[in-house]
């Protein structure tokens, strides 16, 4: 392997770090944020927690084969293969960016749909309007509106069937020790059907669909036994004990949490080291097909990388999302996981374009409207969707920027 070839690997390998790193500081939110902002556990042990589970997600679950061109936003029949290398480098820095600055403006967007953005700038100038797949491009649009709603509706009717069936009671905390194992069935059955349906977990021990749903519904029934009895051991302290209640669901919450921040490091790690899989072939003067391997130190690189920025950045997006839409209790927060994780499984599974980040922002203003518009705070929320809804253009006009500057420089 000559010089060349190791400068380009290694400049490569520096890069996807750094989209790692930005994917941890923005996306540690959808995992952690309503956790901290509901005090079940402080901003130090959320960031080590995210950081251990979503690089243990990353290197041994995440995908070992990853689409070269994220998401099919653009064609690459009749782009050269120079040009390829220089835009899938251009297309992760510009990505990269504009996530580190909405990471700096503690604003929580989608970290695909920048690189989808900054794909779609790249493959403009590089093979003109044909080459970029417009259809996907809606389908992104779409998400902006599909996946907030979802998990807002999700997430309402979720906190309104507790307050229902909890705290309306005369004895909630009795009323909990009824509901609260059917939750927690509920729960562990959504946890393990995400893990084993259609991921590379189930390839990789060949489960079907149909022993997914046994597989969960055993582990719902054993957790739901598990928490009657666990249940059975809590006194009630007074007719309208509320604060027993909200410690029931507190570490329930911290452990949909921890789910999340695992299922995040699975399936977001492509989003750093996807594109840059593909760079290795063509350093190589070798063509790429639909899909790459992914190398498992690449992998390893993108998990620490994420974990690296969960751990020294993720604080900004987390205070936004956990403290600044809405006030959030355990009860709440657990809505929000719930509704936020349910809603991403149905939707990814029935193929239409969801984002986990605008999916819970859009949870937590549910769980807000379900005490009153008054409880949610417009002007973040309007701030949020400003940064959604420009996050495709300012990703693809950096992309084309730094494209046309490495080309200039590179003579692409």
């Amino acid at each position: 392997m000559d010089l060349t070839l190791w400068l380009i690997i290694g400049g490569a390998s520096a890069i996807a770090f750094y989209m790692a790193w930005s994917i941890g500081s923005n996306d540690v939110a959808n995992s952690m944020a309503t956790a901290v902002g509901a005090k079940a556990i402080t901003f130090k042990q959320a960031v080590i927690i995210a950081g251990v589970l979503n690089f243990i997600g990353a290197v041994f679950v995440g995908s070992h084969v990853s689409d070269t061109v994220r998401k099919g936003i653009i064609t690459t029949t009749g782009i050269p293969n120079n040009l390829l290398l220089l835009g899938f480098v251009a297309s992760l820095i510009a990505a990269a960016l504009w996530v580190t600055l909405s990471t700096w403006k503690s604003m929580p967007i989608s970290t695909t749909h920048s690189i989808i953005g900054a794909l779609m700038g790249f493959g403009l100038i590089a093979g003109g309007l044909s080459a970029v797949e417009w259809g996907k491009v809606g389908s992104v649009a779409a998400s902006w509106i599909l996946s907030p709603v979802a998990g807002c509706i999700l997430a309402f009717f979720i906190f309104k069937i507790i307050v229902k069936t909890i705290f309306a009671k005369d004895h909630p905390v009795n009323a909990a020790k009824i509901v609260g194992p059917i939750i927690f069935g509920f729960t562990a059955f959504l946890i393990v059907s995400s893990l084993f349906l259609k991921t590379s977990l189930s390839k990789t021990y060949n489960i079907s669909e149909t022993q997914t749903v046994i597989i969960a519904s055993f582990a719902a029934i054993i957790v739901a036994i598990f928490g009657i009895f666990a249940l059975r051991k809590i006194e009630e302290k007074g007719p309208e004990d509320y604060a027993t209640v909200e410690g029931i669901f507190r570490k329930l919450q911290v452990g949909t949490s921890c789910y999340v921040a695992f299922a995040h490091g699975a399936n977001d790690v492509a989003n750093a080291i996807g594109p840059i899989a593909s760079i290795i072939p063509l350093a190589q003067g070798l063509s790429i097909g639909d899909q790459v391997t992914v190398p498992t130190w690449l992998l390893a690189l993108g998990g620490i990388g994420i974990a690296f920025g969960c751990m020294t950045w993720g604080r900004r997006v987390m205070q936004t999302v956990g403290k600044k839409i809405t006030n959030l209790t355990n009860t709440r927060g657990f809505s929000v996981d719930f509704g936020a994780a349910t809603t991403v499984l149905i939707c990814s599974k029935m193929g239409l374009p969801i984002s986990t980040s605008h999916t819970v922002v859009g949870a937590v203003i549910g769980v807000g409207l379900a005490r009153g518009l008054e409880a949610v705070d417009l002007s973040v929320i309007k701030k949020i969707v400003i940064s959604w809804v420009v996050t495709l253009p300012i990703a693809a006009g950096t992309s084309i920027g730094i494209f046309l500057l490495l080309k200039t420089i590179f003579g692409g």
